[in-house]
């Protein structure tokens, strides 16, 4: 008979997210994900000025602000037809890079490696043998027996005192940690040195953007801090980004490898089958052409016939969401109409609602976003930025290129395109730094607001492929719909019945102990979720129901 697992909410993610799932033989036969809180800001947007949306956008969330902000004003800019200058699109580029550095460090280290490494076991551990370990596998600045003792200290005072802060209410012990103790004590270190890294990595927001969260530079047109392109603030944002770059070389990466040495089996679980990719970072106003990310579509695993991707082949499903009607609608067309009343839940019923997420689909298929996605589609190209890398991972790892569409490819990804990026923008500032230097200082290009337009913003962000698309009329948005990264990753099914990415990826998950289901954290936290932390596991024998907090 199957258990049935509940997962409610998911937490070290943003927002609320449900997963259920039904295990039987000790693996995930059946899944559903729900998104547990209405957002309805594209219904706050109806009738406002164009201009305007950005600033509200970026507010869906603490952490997303940039990326919606960007897309936003990208959408403005393509209703409007007008061509940004060269500065005003390098700071773009270098802002979202920016995000990308702080988001997957952050990830990583503080939202998805205690997935992996077991902080208690570090106590266990031999300073002396895991500053030994840390001279083989990684170029990190600090390290030594001493420096490791210090650590191993300071995690047993966290223990003894019974406050374990941040490391609390998490699985230690579990039989699926696979760490030794060395191991983990030089991961927890490193926990504790990516904190202090990544408040520095969010100044660079501050430096362009004015502040962080909620950057304010961004306009449609271009951009408006040509104030602050002096010597000083450029140099001040590349010494930030030449630290961070270094970091995620010399720490990041030798972790990533060095922690996936001892879970290659993950490389079989958590499939996924489609992936797509807007692509982002132009070189030109030549779109997608001139993507350093490049956009398109792998279908079926297939990596040798990537395809463009097309922003005219997208749809939005609700037949399983809680919203009126159940006709799939082009993002232009799209409608956000929540039902009347007290939303059912209902994972039993074919045609039963269970989320608030609607389900985007891209031919009528579902597709994984994300870096993922990203590094896929370079790889699938043959692009050597991506493709170089890839290999190295593979290599280092002694794993076949179909291991890639997995979990553990998932968060090799992750680590694969900080890395790629960050070398980008060190290139991306001294090209700001040469313009500037003939005379250029424009960052902004004016234009006139139609009567009646239409626009979209693609981009691919730190989550994946994000889209806004608006519809002006009488120069006030008529219509404004976007599709999100964990929309397309965490939706429910469509119409025609077809499981979401996240949903197909448990599918097979082993489960040690249902009591404390850590794989389908793994899996779902390689998705780096944005949508919230208590879990549930029923017993359909007994019909008794466990509830676990997790951290």
């Amino acid at each position: 008979m199957a258990e049935r697992i509940i997962v409610d909410p998911i937490t070290r993610i943003e927002g609320h997210l449900r997963i259920e799932v039904e295990v039987s033989g000790g693996k995930v036969v059946n899944a559903w994900s729900s998104g547990q809180m209405f957002r309805g800001i594209e219904v706050i947007l109806q009738g406002r000025d164009p201009r305007d949306a950005h600033h509200f956008v970026q507010r869906s969330c603490g952490v997303c602000t940039y990326v919606h902000s960007i897309a936003s004003v990208r959408a403005v800019d393509d209703a409007v037809k007008v061509k940004i200058p060269k500065n005003a699109r390098l700071i773009r580029n270098l802002l979202l890079g920016a995000q990308y550095q702080h988001d997957h460090i952050v990830h990583f280290y503080h939202l998805h490696a205690l997935d992996w490494v077991d902080v208690v076991s570090a106590l266990k551990a031999d300073p002396a043998k895991t500053a030994a370990l840390s001279d083989n596998v990684s170029n990190a600045p600090w390290g030594g027996t001493n420096y490791f003792k210090n650590v191993q200290q300071r995690l047993k005072t966290f223990v003894e005192s019974g406050q374990l802060g941040p490391f609390a209410n998490a699985y230690w012990g579990h039989p699926a940690y696979k760490l030794p103790p060395e191991a983990n004590l030089l991961a927890a270190a490193h926990y504790i040195e990516a904190l202090r890294l990544q408040a520095k990595a969010a100044r660079m927001h501050a430096i362009f953007g004015g502040k962080n969260p909620h950057p304010q530079s961004l306009v449609v047109g271009g951009v408006t801090c040509a104030a602050d392109l002096t010597a000083e603030r450029i140099a001040e944002f590349l010494y930030i980004t030449k630290e961070t770059h270094e970091f995620v070389k010399n720490v990041y990466i030798p972790d990533l490898l060095a922690v996936a040495s001892f879970y290659k089996d993950w490389g079989g679980i958590g499939r996924t089958t489609n992936f797509l990719a807007w692509g982002d970072f132009p070189a030109s106003d030549k779109e997608p052409e001139s993507l350093f990310m490049p956009r398109g579509v792998i279908f079926k695993r297939n990596l040798e016939k990537p395809v463009m991707a097309d922003p005219g082949k997208v749809t939005e499903h609700v037949a399983r969401s809680w919203y009126e009607g159940a006709q799939a609608r082009h993002p232009y067309q799209g409608e956000t109409k929540p039902i009347q009343g007290d939303p059912k839940y209902d994972t039993d019923s074919k045609d039963g609602r269970y989320s608030w997420l609607k389900a985007p689909r891209y031919e009528g298929e579902p597709c994984e976003v994300g870096p993922l996605s990203h590094v896929l589609v370079g790889y699938a190209y043959g692009q050597k930025e991506w493709k170089q890398p890839v290999d190295h991972v593979l290599k280092t790892l002694n794993i076949p290129a179909e291991a890639l569409f997995s979990t553990l490819g998932r968060t090799a990804a992750r680590g694969i395109e900080t890395l790629v990026i960050g070398e980008a923008m060190q290139g991306w500032v001294m090209e700001l730094v040469e313009n500037i230097k003939k005379g250029d200082t424009k960052t902004y290009e004016p234009y006139e607001m139609p009567d009646k337009a239409q626009g979209v913003g693609l981009n691919d962000v730190p989550r994946g492929a994000l889209g806004h698309w608006i519809v002006i009329e009488n120069k006030k948005i008529k219509n404004y719909q976007y599709v999100v990264p964990s929309t397309w990753n965490l939706a429910p099914r469509c119409a025609a019945g077809k499981m979401s990415p996240v949903e197909e990826a448990l599918i097979g998950t082993p489960i040690a102990d249902p009591k404390r289901p850590l794989e389908i954290l793994r899996t779902v936290h390689s998705y780096d979720p944005c949508i919230a932390c208590a879990v549930h596991v029923i017993d359909p024998d007994s019909n008794e129901v466990y509830k676990v907090r997790v951290a």
